[in-house]
Order: C-alpha cells, then structure tokens, then sequence
C-alpha cells in the first residue's frame, strides 16, 4: 500500500495548519470546503492516522498531522522549484519556433515570412533548409514545431495544411538546342536526355517523376544531382543539362537572360506548399499559427 499522499494533498495539509481553517485551505487550493475536507479524510483514510482535529471553531492539526507536515516541507519546497522551473522552461520554449523547411520554401518564400513574424513579437525562430523526407522525419522527430514541404510526402500521424502554391517549369541555358525550339517537349521527347536534378528525397524531384509516371513514361534519368535549388540554377547556367525548377527561383534568372524557359506539354507540374506539424487539425496557438497565417497572406 501507498503511504505517501500526492502532493496536492500535502500542500492542503499543510495550508489547514497555516490558515487554522479547513474552509480556507480550501478557498487557497481553488475548492470548496466539502471537497477539502473529504481530500484530508481520503489522506488519513491513506495513511491510517487522524491527521486533523475538527471542531466548530476551527481545525488544528494532531501529532501525527504536525509531523506530517514538517516532513513534507522539504519535498514541496523542492516540488515548488521544479515548477517554477518548468514554466520558465515552458516561456522560453514558447518564444522559440523551429522550422523545417524543404528549399524553394526556405530560399524563397520563409525569410519573408520570417520577418514579418517577428515584427512585435518576442520570438527566435531558427530555419533548417533540407528536402521534403527530412522534413517530415524532423516534425515527427520533434526536433521542428512545424515544417515546410513542396511535394508528396508520407504524411501519416501530422496534421497538414496547404498554405499555397507554385509550378515546376523547364529551364536551359540560353544557347541550349531545347531553348530554341519552337514547339513545347512532349514527355516522350524529354526523356531521351538527362537532365540537372535534385536528389532523391526531394519534393521538386518526386512532383517531377509523379508527373512523367502520369504521362504514361519514366522520368529523365539525371546526369547530376544536387541538394539545393540555387545549386542546380548555377549548374544549368554553367552549361549543365536543363533541370526542372520551380518558377518562383526561375523567375529572375530567365527575365534576366541567363536562363531561358523551356515550353513542355503533357505534364501536370503544379503542386502545393504544404505546413505538416504534430497535434490536432488546428495549428497549435502562438508563433506555429500565426507563421501559417503570414504564409498564406504572402504566398
């Protein structure tokens, strides 16, 4: 049998020798004087003593109560520290946002995102860029509040919410023999060459073979890859294959005339920025939802 009270009780008993007064320890604790005093009864039904002396013009602790209460002063005023401790830990933890984020959505979209969040508000935030897989490991994982993918994923046990969205174009370097053709590449004739990639695990990379998969034919096998879109741009303008990319980091390369956007035909390349984070269908409060709110304002 368990002899020692939980610490709730404790911190009652020890309020009635204080207070003198069974109805204010109870007022203290957020009770009323019934359940106080059917919670000390419980106590000394538990630990087989009369703790309490009851009478019409208060209530005193016996003996036993007396050292009861000594005993514990130690243990609650160490349960106190730990407490007090754990709602700093909780205000700190509160002020920090950690984000993963998949790299169109990380090179492109989350700076802007990023610092209209802390605009008025007391919050450090921290941004890992990677691609779509180690996103969702990281939510899952806990090691992010919240995530950031652009492609298909396996998302079983987050909860997810689009929060916009963007195409996938072609691109070659402008004296490139697909940068001036006149008619849009089938996927038929796409595949014949090897292209400029990201690596797998990628969620540009897996829109692409989705599509080509759709078409009715395999993807275009990859003469290199690489882990980040701004890798892959530089690559294609030093002469490299064409590559797949989305059109918000093609944008300002193609309308300056480094790159040129190649017309492909047959291929569905649209797909969605998705924000993936554990818990309910509702973003939890604080700096995870208003992020997303930001997100879809701006994108």
């Amino acid at each position: 049998m368990d002899l020692l009270p939980d610490l709730g009780s404790l911190r009652l008993l020890t309020n009635v020798a204080r207070l003198g007064s069974i109805g204010a320890a109870g007022r203290e604790a957020g009770i009323s004087q019934q359940s106080a005093s059917e919670r000390l009864r419980a106590i000394e039904h538990q630990v087989g003593l009369v703790l309490v002396q009851r009478s019409s013009t208060g209530s005193t602790l016996t003996s036993a109560g007396r050292l009861l209460v000594e005993w514990s002063r130690l243990l609650l005023q160490q349960a106190d520290e730990v407490e007090t401790a754990l709602h700093t830990l909780r205000e700190e933890r509160s002020r920090e946002l950690h984000v993963y984020a998949s790299m169109t959505t990380a090179e492109y979209l989350l700076p802007r995102w990023l610092v209209r969040l802390r605009r008025g508000r007391d919050t450090v935030a921290s941004l890992h860029a990677t691609n779509t897989a180690t996103v969702v490991d990281a939510v899952r994982r806990g090691e992010a509040d919240v995530g950031f993918i652009e492609g298909p994923a396996d998302l079983a046990g987050l909860s997810a919410r689009v929060v916009g969205h963007d195409t996938l174009v072609l691109v070659a370097e402008p004296d490139d023999p697909w940068a001036r053709r006149r008619r849009p590449l089938t996927p038929q004739q796409l595949t014949g060459r090897r292209l400029t990639s990201r690596e797998k695990g990628s969620g540009t990379r897996q829109v692409v073979e989705d599509a080509f998969r759709a078409a009715g034919v395999g993807a275009p096998a990859s003469e290199v890859e690489l882990t980040a879109t701004a890798a892959v741009l530089a690559a294609v303008r030093a002469g490299g294959p064409p590559a797949f990319v989305s059109d918000r980091a093609a944008r300002v390369e193609v309308e300056s005339g480094r790159l040129a956007q190649v017309a492909t035909t047959g291929l569905e390349l649209r797909r969605d920025f998705t924000a993936v984070w554990v818990g309910g269908a509702h973003p939890p409060a604080g700096p995870v939802r208003d992020l997303l709110a930001i997100a879809r304002s701006l994108n």
